[in-house]
């Protein structure tokens, strides 16, 4: 779900993603609270697992197309899709329809926070926070 955001929200600087903890991070809708997460847990155990099996691999060789170790791509598309079922049980069918989602999402957190004014004077935001 994040890398689907990174890819829309983030754009590029040459071939590399650019990741900005402004506009991607913090602006990233997250899963609705009460959710349990916990089931997460030996999902992205199952991840670390896979990893560590091939220590003396890099990142970068780990996670190449070409070289990616056959039990590492499954414990991620396990991962993705439990994380998916957070945001929507029936999960997505296209990475477009996930970014869909989060901007309707976005779009829900945003809207309370545009109101920049209260009966006509200046909301300084930072100080609201601590108020």
């Amino acid at each position: 779900m994040h890398i689907a955001w990174l890819r829309h929200i983030g754009g590029r600087l040459e071939s590399r993603y650019r990741y900005s903890i402004g506009l991607v991070c913090n602006t990233f809708p997250l899963p609705p609270a009460g959710e349990d997460l916990s089931r997460l847990k030996p999902l992205a155990r199952a991840v670390l697992d896979a990893r560590v099996v091939h220590r003396d691999a890099t990142l970068a060789d780990l996670y190449d197309p070409d070289l990616m170790p056959p039990n590492l791509g499954p414990a991620h598309q396990a991962l993705d899709r439990a994380v998916a079922r957070l945001y929507r049980r029936a999960g997505f069918a296209s990475e477009r329809e996930r970014v869909e989602y989060l901007f309707m999402l976005y779009e829900k957190i945003r809207v309370p926070l545009d109101i920049s004014t209260v009966g006509g004077s200046q909301v300084d935001c930072r100080a609201a926070a601590h108020a």
